[in-house]
């Protein structure tokens, strides 16, 4: 039977090596296209092979192209390492050696070929980088001015090349010229003036590519930048042009001949060219007075008399200049101008007298009548004229009435209109005098020899001179409302001294609105009531009239009536004005007061008034006394603050409101005008002006300077300018008014020309711009002289920069500067290399961009970054675009040093750990060390400090239930070298109840706020495993030997002792009574720790039980043991499960046939076991091994019952067979050389053993962990063992 069923068992293991019969995989792609601009790092493509035996796949290429690509050793995933460049000759494709091995059969190799998919990476190079050309002014419109070129190494669309002109210096010539798209052909687009614009034009001209993309979805553009510089050359096509025009000169009449009058300055606004200009007079409003010499110079060519010129004292002359040579159409060009000359007047002739009519004629002799009693002037037609036009006439009077009269005017400086005026009107009595005789005398006060005599002759006319006068000038009369009509209000009369009017008198009531209310008898002066209902107080209150009389001539006297009508109040206030009309300076107070009237009972409310101001744009500005009226500004008043549109106008409505129900009101339009005032000066736009001009340019223009004047009125902000200091005569400015503001335009006098080669190369001119009030402002405008450009440009030291990684700024991080000795110099910057310092070697890069202005520019398409390049060494040349002989460039290069400084851009990163954190639950209190974590931070100094936290807790108990808990634990930070280490510790005692792990989630954080975090497993071990050790000595002996007993227990178990607490042992019924407990804990470093049981098992062994029974161990407590499931047999279980059911009939004969042999080996054995036992541990001779049960005579203490020693060992102790009795039969044969040898141990369960599963088994308790973990450092792959040795138990030992 036994031959039989090993014989089966060979059959079926060589079943199963047939079945993993294995085939070697297969690669299904040999070509892959990939973009050349993947980047560095990122996935490039994944090898496409497969294995029909699904076993894992292991890769790795070689070859000439295997530094670009690196691919996952058993993913198949293809990285690029190296920057891929399709561009280069044959770079279009690469081949690589592909191994692929699935580690069973010879691995597989093939050539796989990598096709390189074009990316837009490459810039279009103009053959040319600069172009200079010079062009003629009339250069006709659409003409093609040159070509441009530039390549583009890329192909397709991204090699195409558009152009562009992106830039025009000056930007006036922007629409001056265009370019063709595709080719890059210049054409002039608008007419060149040298004269009017600018004499030179520099083109920016970009060339841009078509765009592509690749590996990226964003198109990517590129694009080049080159130069063109355009002179124009002046031609002859402009007239002259005179300057400082208009011209007005004087000169005085009968001055002698050939005197200067005037000279007119005219030049050729061909600057260019320059031509000599000759001046003729082509007409004049007077001929003949007047020559102008070849350099416009007028003078005097004939006797010249005011007085013949008529009404004019102005002589026009037009003056031709002409140039010396033909312009472009042939012909010589000219331009006019017009020179208003001035005759000045000079004192030659007498005042005349005159009587004018239709026309004027001299007169000596005048008459005219007067009535007596005249008053006022008396017009005798008489006019005084000198024929000079500057006068200064003096008129007196003569003869024997020259008391009673005075003369009009006394002084007079032009033709006048002579009156005489009467001074004493009483001597005009027609019945004493009727004729009276004066003389007027006309004298030159500026030579009093000039003079003449008039006679006037008065006659004197009798008159009516008196008129009716009432006796009061007053009447005030009263007269109740609603009189009835005809009611005598008043009875009045007036008396006339003449004899005429005796009795004559007629009387009548003045003005006729009065008449609908009162009447009048015409001949008495008895005034009536006329209407009863028109007397209401409501209505009118006060009547005020004049009572006239007049005499037989009709003249006048009259006296006033006041007629009062009192009623009551019910009418509205009523503004005194219905507007008010207000000037005060700005800056000033100001106070107007608002009146308003009530016709209304005064004694009331009716009449009393309130005023205010309705809210509006400037109300806030002003404040009124609501009971007088008085209106003032609360805030400074100030012109420049106020509106421009409103000319300094505020309108402002003042209410006027009565205290009567309901209140009623009226309004007044206030309008305050804010005079301007002179409080702001001049202010320049710019705080200095530089500006350039070529030496040798008459007239030239330099630039323009501009100023405003804050004030509002033209009066104050009107500007001129003026050169203070620094000119030394060489420039003038004139001033010319803009829309705000005004403009100095600065230019070289016509008559000086500039020398570079002179001491002046510059000119620091002082301008001051002043108002009309001589407020003035200066600014600095200093002045360049260009010279012509010969020398080479030179590189200035550069200082090194510093650029933080990771930046993303657009401006200039760092510039090259450079300096040319020539006064006219373009420089233009590119960069001959660049370099980054990457791990200690410089190597070409591209972080940086150079632009042609010299400045440094992060390049937009890499980010910068510390920990791969912490330096960059720029290379530059610099290129002089102006130069016009000799080299253009520099003779050295540039060097730029770019230090990149750290940030903090790299978050901590935790360093892993295999290390397995158990805490005992029991023993933990506050600051009780239970776990560790270590992290670093690849940014540098501040930057990599690390502090640890812990930020969350929770626990997950043994049926993998997770609970969230209060912060435990903390963490305490140190640092060992660039590492930082965090302790874990305990802020409290923990619950020694809990089975399972704490999850401690633990952060480390940056000095920048950079984080990330880890969560730690600690395994409790919880109050079940704890172990109680029985002494038989006190407890003071065990503390002093508790050194030499944890090494003893440790060297036993070979797990980490622990101990809790020592303590007096007072349990009566132990064998260790009087002596001590030790609370302990066994653990092992991977978290498991080891029941009571356990710890038994391990002491078990003679090698270590000795030790510790010498130490004073008696046993361990029964009370603390706990129930464990037999693991092992539920993990053969399961393992054994898909074997179970072919190898059942096998498995029942092999148990069948060696049943017997196993009975008698197991009591051979338990007889070996029971003779090694020594007096000090037996009771009464051999026992049971695996159980307390004695086999000798003799009661066991806890069982009470004899056992025969000659019983059936095969025999089932305590009614069940346990496979642990028959396991513990093992430890009985020991070896010398540790506790269990394994050989002998295999081999005694071998045949017991062989028909379980060798599979490793689930580990439910800590304690299966240890022994499996045990197990294997010992290099077993058996199941786990477990074991007892009858010289322990849990009652004695």
């Amino acid at each position: 039977m036994e031959g039989f069923s090993r014989g089966v068992l060979l059959c079926l293991l060589c079943a199963i090596c047939q079945i993993n019969a294995n085939e070697g995989p297969d690669i299904n792609n040999l070509v892959y296209t990939v973009c050349e601009d993947v980047p560095v790092g990122e996935e490039a493509f994944t090898i496409d092979a497969t294995d029909k035996d699904n076993d894992p796949l292991t890769f790795s290429i070689s070859g000439v192209n295997a530094g670009f690509f690196e691919v996952g050793e058993n993913t198949g995933i293809v990285t690029v390492v190296r920057r891929l460049d399709r561009d280069i000759p044959g770079g279009d494709t690469m081949s690589l050696d592909l191994t692929v091995s699935d580690s069973i059969n010879p691995p597989i190799i093939r050539s796989i070929i990598i096709v390189l998919s074009d990316a837009n990476d490459n810039r279009p190079i103009f053959d040319i980088a600069s172009n200079d050309f010079t062009f003629p002014e009339n250069t006709a419109v659409g003409s093609s001015l040159f070509t441009v070129r530039a390549t583009d190494a890329d192909s397709s669309s991204a090699g195409v090349v558009h152009y562009s002109i992106d830039d025009v210096t000056p930007s006036s010539g922007l629409g001056l010229f265009t370019i063709v798209r595709n080719t890059g052909e210049v054409r002039l687009l608008g007419n060149l003036n040298y004269t009017a614009l600018s004499t030179f034009y520099r083109l920016q001209i970009n060339a841009t590519d078509g765009g592509g993309k690749c590996h990226f979805s964003e198109t990517v553009y590129h694009s080049s930048i080159a130069y063109a510089l355009i002179t124009v050359e002046d031609v002859p096509d402009l007239d002259p042009q005179f300057l400082n025009v208009p011209y007005m000169a004087r000169v005085e009449e009968n001055s002698p001949l050939a005197q200067s009058v005037f000279k007119v300055t005219a030049i050729d606004q061909d600057t260019g060219v320059n031509d000599e200009i000759t001046f003729t007079i082509e007409d004049s409003t007077v001929d003949g007075l007047f020559q102008i010499s070849n350099d416009g110079t007028i003078s005097v060519s004939s006797n010249i008399d005011r007085e013949e010129l008529g009404d004019t004292d102005t002589v026009i002359l037009t003056v031709k200049a002409t140039e010396s040579n033909p312009n472009i159409h042939g012909v010589q060009a000219s331009a006019t101008t017009d020179v208003q000359i001035t005759i000045i007047d000079v004192n030659d002739n007498k005042p005349e007298f005159y009587k004018c009519g239709s026309s004027c004629v001299k007169e000596s002799h005048f008459t005219q009548d007067v009535s007596e009693n005249s008053l006022g002037s008396i017009a005798i037609n008489m006019t005084v004229r000198d024929l000079d036009k500057i006068t200064n006439t003096k008129l007196t009077l003569g003869g024997p009435d020259k008391d009673v009269f005075s003369v009009e005017p006394q002084f007079t400086a032009s033709d006048s209109t002579v009156r005489l005026v009467v001074k004493q009107p009483q001597k005009l009595d027609f019945e004493k005098t009727q004729q009276m005789i004066v003389e007027v005398i006309a004298t030159d006060q500026d030579d009093t020899s000039f003079h003449s005599t008039a006679t006037v002759t008065i006659n004197i006319m009798d008159m009516n001179d008196n008129i009716p006068k009432f006796p009061q000038s007053t009447y005030r009369l009263n007269v109740t409302e609603h009189s009835d009509v005809g009611t005598e209000v008043a009875n009045i009369t007036a008396e006339d001294p003449d004899t005429m009017d005796q009795g004559k008198l007629t009387y009548s009531l003045l003005p006729d609105s009065i008449l609908q209310y009162f009447y009048l008898e015409e001949n008495a002066g008895v005034v009536y009531v006329k209407d009863k209902s028109l007397l209401d107080r409501e209505v009118r209150s006060l009547y005020s009239a004049t009572l006239e009389a007049r005499d037989t001539e009709g003249k006048p006297g009259t006296t006033v009536l006041e007629i009062t009508v009192l009623d009551i109040n019910d009418q509205p206030p009523v503004m005194n004005r219905e507007s008010y009309l207000e000037f005060v300076k700005e800056g000033g107070d100001f106070e107007l007061t608002i009146q308003a009237t009530d016709a209304d009972d005064p004694d009331t409310k009716n009449s009393q008034i309130v005023y205010s101001i309705e809210d509006s744009r400037y109300s806030d500005s002003f404040t009124i006394d609501p009971k007088t009226g008085v209106l003032r500004n609360s805030a400074k008043l100030d012109r420049e603050a106020l509106d421009p549109e409103l000319d300094g106008r505020i309108e402002l409505n003042v209410t006027a409101t009565d205290q009567g129900t309901p209140p009623l009101s009226s309004t007044a339009l206030v309008t305050v005008n804010v005079e301007d005032i002179n409080d702001n000066k001049p202010e320049f736009a710019e705080a200095s002006y530089e500006f350039f001009v070529k030496e040798g340019e008459k007239g030239a223009f330099v630039g323009s300077v501009t100023a405003e004047d804050l004030d509002q009125t033209r009066d104050f902000n009107r500007i001129s300018f003026g050169i203070v200091d620094g000119s030394f005569g060489s420039f003038i400015i004139r001033t010319h008014a803009m829309e705000r503001g005004y403009r100095g335009n600065l230019t070289v006098d016509p008559d000086i020309e500039l020398d570079y080669e002179s001491d002046r190369k510059q000119f620091r001119l002082l301008v001051e711009a002043v108002d009309l009030e001589q407020l003035s402002a200066e600014v600095v405008v200093v002045v360049n002289v260009e010279d012509v450009n010969d020398e080479r440009p030179e590189f200035r030291p550069t200082a090194p920069v510093t650029v933080k990684e990771n930046t993303t700024i657009s401006e200039a991080v760092g510039r090259f500067t450079a300096q040319d000795r020539d006064g006219n110099h373009s420089l233009v910057y590119e960069l001959e290399s660049i370099k980054c310092r990457c791990n200690g070697s410089l190597t070409p890069c591209s972080y940086f961009l150079l632009d042609p202005t010299g400045e440094v520019r992060l390049n937009p398409e890499i980010v910068v970054d510390y920990e791969q390049c912490d330096q960059v060494l720029m290379e530059a040349q610099v290129v002089d675009v102006f130069t016009e002989k000799g080299e253009n460039n520099s003779v050295t290069t540039g060097q730029m040093v770019i230090n990149i400084e750290d940030i903090n851009d790299n978050i901590p990163e935790f360093i892993l750990s295999d290390s397995v954190f158990v805490v005992v639950s029991e023993s933990a209190s506050k600051g009780t060390s239970v776990a560790g974590v270590t992290a670093s931070d690849r940014d540098s100094g501040i930057h990599r400090q690390i502090e640890f936290k812990v930020t969350a807790v929770q626990f997950k108990d043994s049926n993998n239930e997770t609970t969230p808990m209060r912060t435990l634990f903390e963490a305490v930070t140190t640092q060992q070298n660039d590492i930082y280490v965090g302790i874990i510790q305990t802020t409290e005692t923990l619950d020694g109840k809990l089975k399972g792990k704490y999850l401690v989630t633990v952060t480390a954080t940056d000095t920048g706020g950079l984080f990330t975090s880890t969560v730690l497993e600690i395994f409790t071990v919880d109050d079940s495993f704890k172990v109680e050790l029985e002494f038989t000595s006190s407890e003071e002996e065990v503390e002093a030997k508790l050194n030499e007993i944890i090494r003893a227990l440790t060297s036993a178990t070979k797990a980490a002792v622990e101990v809790i607490s020592i303590r007096p042992n007072t349990d009566e019924t132990t064998r260790a009574s009087g002596g001590s407990i030790m609370v302990a804990y066994f653990v092992y470093a991977n978290g498991t720790a080891l029941t009571s049981d356990e710890v038994e098992k391990y002491i078990s062994d003679p090698e270590h039980y000795f030790v510790l029974k010498d130490l004073g161990l008696a046993s361990i407590a029964n009370n603390v043991v706990a129930e464990q499931q037999d693991e092992l047999q539920w993990a053969l279980l399961g393992m054994l499960g898909g074997l179970i059911v072919a190898l059942a009939v096998l498995t029942t004969s092999l148990l069948c046939t060696r049943r017997n042999y196993r009975r008698k080996l197991k009591a051979a054995k338990a007889m070996n076991s029971a003779a090694m036992v020594n007096s000090d541990n037996q009771k009464s001779g051999p026992v049971v091994p695996g159980t307390n049960i004695y086999t000798m005579e003799g009661a066991n203490p806890v069982l009470n019952k004899h056992i025969d020693t000659t019983m059936d060992l095969d025999a089932d102790l305590e009614g069940e067979s346990s496979d642990v009795d028959k396991v513990s039969l093992n430890s009985i044969d020991y070896g010398d050389d540790g506790m269990f040898p394994e050989k002998q141990m295999m081999n005694m369960i071998q045949e017991e053993e062989e028909e379980e599963d060798s599979g490793p088994p689930e580990y439910i308790e800590p304690l299966g962990a240890v022994l499996a973990h045990q197990g294997q450092k010992r290099g077993s792959e058996k199941p786990r063992l477990g074991y007892n040795n009858p010289a322990f138990s849990t009652t004695d030992l």
